[in-house]
């Protein structure tokens, strides 16, 4: 199927650009066969661009440089049905054609009416399934939380229970333009199911610890889940240093090395966690994982809020992405994590949700006003970590942390995951700054459109993921009942 997005304002990301101009995107069943201005005889609005930072309400279809009042821009034509009902029967469009000179067709063509089109977010570290646990257990320290409410709760779950709530969460990403999560968790079949079954894209990371799993059936899943489904993947990982001895973490080494894959894992998200660690070893977690090997291919550290400076040399010396979750930092005083030092010293940085159990929503307008709001606050210092910077956390750099290189921009090649921005809402007028309007004043009243491999998963507040949303809540809700009954 073809399709065509038009009359938009496009942020690519490609090469970390994150300044918006007026073209299209064009997708061909799964990838990006166009993304950018049309040439002369397209019947697109006008081309000669629009920075992200210029022009007040530029109106698409004005000429080159024209600004007029924003309320001229029509953003609703979407429709009020289905996602697919967004789109209108296609058809030729003329001196837009390919190498052949034949005229590009169109299944389907959408009119964005002057709306933002940029890369889905990836949420590079969550647990989906803790939908159930949201808003159980809160107002607690990070170790008391985990050891007396959620394991506990964990232990008492089942595959289909684990199912149903990974459904929610994923309609949860849907609804704040997310189109690819990283996801740490145990029944991982079952969360791989809930993802095919609702046509989205997930990575699946290792969640060995003493008490779960085990080396084997860990690798296994490894090559089982990077076999299963065009958008599934998976990626070596563990638990965390307080959850692991060091003979697992070796194994998990000896895994990574055997595939020469990335390794994944919880890391200095307290400062206990890190004293506790120097008690047993004399060390810091990074050092220790370092030590064993773990690095030895690259991979990712969740949170690193408390990290000194050898931890983040380590960082940057082995290509491991920091992936920081200012949400569920801040609501377990956890603290915050030092983003503008490993900036500073060429650390790559992505940002996730956590779990909904921490968070407890799975809103990434939310994280990245945080995740720049945090480091102001920390360094006293109102030009740290600035916008375009945490957009390329939240798009690009996401996805090359969870080993998504194809989906990392709107490019000719690339899969067709993006978002569509509705810039007629009032949080986004006047359109001085699309980028900062986004992570600044940005929220989930904005996401007009979420596609995830070509296909509209959410649309002007529909669903389409195989099943109504109503019976997703309903199971949802079911089995969290059940299992707080046992």
């Amino acid at each position: 199927m073809k399709t065509r997005l038009y009359n938009a304002y496009i942020c690519t990301m490609v090469d970390g650009d994150t300044q918006a101009k007026q073209g299209e995107v064009w997708i061909d069943g799964d990838r990006i066969i166009h993304a950018g201005p049309v040439g002369t005889g397209g019947s697109s609005p006008d081309h000669a661009g629009a920075d992200a930072g210029a022009g007040a309400g530029a109106r698409a279809g004005a000429g080159a440089g024209a600004v007029d009042d924003a309320s001229s821009i029509d953003a609703r034509q979407f429709g009020t049905g289905s996602p697919g009902d967004a789109m209108g029967a296609g058809g030729a469009i003329p001196g837009t054609g390919d190498a052949a000179g034949a005229p590009h067709t169109f299944d389907y063509e959408l009119d964005c009416g002057g709306c933002l089109i940029l890369p889905g977010f990836k949420n590079a570290h969550t647990h989906s399934p803790m939908t159930f646990l949201r808003s159980f257990a809160d107002d607690m320290p990070l170790l008391d939380w985990l050891q007396k409410q959620v394991f506990p709760m964990e232990a008492k779950l089942s595959g289909e229970a684990v199912y149903w709530f990974a459904r929610l969460a994923i309609l949860e990403y849907l609804t704040s333009g997310i189109t690819a999560n990283f996801d740490m968790y145990a029944f991982g079949d079952d969360v791989v199911r809930a993802s095919v079954d609702s046509s989205f894209r997930t990575v699946m990371c290792g969640a060995i610890s003493d008490n779960e799993s085990s080396p084997a059936k860990m690798e296994a899943e490894y090559l089982r889940f990077n076999a299963t489904h065009p958008r599934i993947s998976a990626t070596v990982g563990f638990h965390a240093e307080y959850t692991c001895s060091q003979k697992l973490m070796e194994e998990v080494a000896a895994i990574a090395h055997r595939h020469k894959a990335p390794v994944y894992a919880h890391n200095s998200e307290t400062r206990a966690e890190v004293e506790q660690c120097k008690g047993r070893y004399g060390i810091t977690p990074t050092a220790l994982f370092d030590r064993v090997g773990l690095y030895d291919f690259g991979g990712g550290a969740y949170h690193c809020v408390h990290v000194d400076e050898n931890d983040m040399d380590i960082f940057r010396e082995k290509g491991i992405y920091v992936i920081s979750n200012p949400g569920s930092n801040m609501k377990l005083a956890s603290g915050i994590a030092p983003l503008c030092r490993m900036q500073e010293k060429g650390v790559s940085l992505a940002l996730g949700t956590d779990g909904p159990a921490s968070n407890n929503c799975l809103d990434f307008f939310r994280e990245m006003f945080l995740a720049t709001g945090c480091q102001k606050l920390l360094l006293e210092d109102a030009s740290a970590m600035d916008a375009p910077a945490v957009l390329r956390m939240a798009c690009s750099s996401g996805a090359h942390a969870m080993c998504l290189p194809q989906c990392d921009s709107l490019a000719p090649g690339k899969q067709a995951d993006l978002v569509v921005i509705d810039l007629l809402q009032p949080n986004m007028q006047p359109i001085n700054n699309m980028t900062n309007n986004l992570v600044y004043s940005g929220s989930k009243q904005n996401v007009k459109m979420t596609m995830v491999a070509g296909k509209v998963l959410y649309g002007d507040g529909q669903f389409d993921v195989g099943v109504p949303a109503a019976e997703i809540y309903a199971k949802a809700q079911e089995w969290t009942e059940r299992i707080k009954g046992m």
